[in-house]
């Protein structure tokens, strides 16, 4: 199956702005040599729609746009308790019958599981709701803890800025950590953070000098990536013990350092796989890895695929 072009959002009554933004953002324009996607926001009907902000959203397309997108994004809106209609649930359904991915992030899940497309699937959504939506859609394994939740062609998210990781999961699974790094790059966000990773940190951003330190590493670590970066070393740049370190750390990411380093090795190799004709010993190299045969073994088990297979599936892509 093709990486898809066209995308269409379900735009419900009350919709979030914030997830109005985050689609628009990532699947509109970026500048030359970034993706060029044909997408559409849609409503029951065309007209006005009511947001979470009280300024109405002048819609364009019906439902019936959806049956055309390869892409057909649910987002939440303030009304989500009670269930869409049948045209809409029936739209959804339709659009994955006929072949689309189908993806909703936030309160946008509960829709999915009402259309039928979550029973016997994990899903996760923002967590305050994840209680309600197991309450009411028992067939369905809702994982309140994950960002995002890759189901082949069903995919659902956390709430709110997460719906920015789930959509650069889409482009990079799809379009490649090329891609997806660089409409990261052009949104000034990171350019991956793992599905498993906790939705709610205790502290997201720098709080205190230590915080501070600790993102001065962070950048570090990202141009020396080609080193082999102990946590002991890493520590020791942040002036803390290896033991406070590895605490800070994963209270500010959500991860370990250990998984934020291999992430960030295979998100490296990925994206020169892609875009070099270099062996995969240099690329291993480059990222980190001791050897081929190690960057082979943790693209394998992180990635379903050996990295030769990884590149010629991206280099045959239009």
């Amino acid at each position: 199956m093709p990486p898809f072009t066209t995308v269409a959002a379900y735009v419900p009554p009350g919709v979030g702005m914030l997830a109005v933004g985050i689609v628009t953002e990532v699947f509109g324009p970026h500048g030359q040599g970034a993706p060029g996607f044909e997408f559409a926001l849609c409503a029951d009907r065309p007209g006005p729609v009511p947001t979470d902000i009280g300024v109405p959203l002048a819609i364009a397309h019906g439902l019936d746009r959806l049956a055309a997108a390869d892409l057909v994004i649910a987002l939440p809106g303030a009304g989500f308790r009670t269930p869409p209609g049948p045209a809409v649930l029936g739209a959804l359904a339709a659009a994955y019958e006929g072949g689309a991915l189908v993806a909703a992030h936030c309160v946008g899940t509960f829709a999915l599981a009402e259309a039928g497309l979550l029973d016997g699937r994990r899903a996760t959504t923002h967590w305050r709701f994840a209680e309600l939506l197991a309450g009411r859609h028992p067939g369905v394994t809702v994982e309140p803890d994950a960002l995002y939740i890759d189901e082949g062609r069903i995919i659902t998210g956390a709430g709110a800025a997460a719906g920015f990781d789930l959509c650069l999961h889409l482009l990079r699974r799809e379009h490649g950590a090329a891609m997806a790094n660089a409409v990261a790059r052009d949104m000034v966000l990171p350019s991956h953070r793992d599905g498993g990773q906790a939705q709610y940190l205790a502290a997201p951003v720098p709080e205190d000098c230590e915080d501070e330190r600790l993102a001065e590493v962070l950048a570090w670590a990202r141009e020396h990536l080609h080193e082999p970066l102990p946590v002991a070393e890493l520590a020791r740049r942040a002036m803390m013990s290896k033991r406070s370190f590895a605490r800070r750390f994963t209270a500010a990411t959500g991860t370990t350092p250990h998984a934020w380093l291999r992430n960030l090795r295979l998100s490296g190799a990925e994206e020169l796989l892609e875009t070099t004709d270099l062996p995969v010993e240099e690329i291993a190299r480059r990222v980190g890895y001791g050897s081929a045969a190690v960057l082979r073994e943790q693209f394998v088990r992180r990635r379903g695929v050996p990295p030769r297979s990884y590149r010629r599936s991206f280099t045959s892509s239009p």
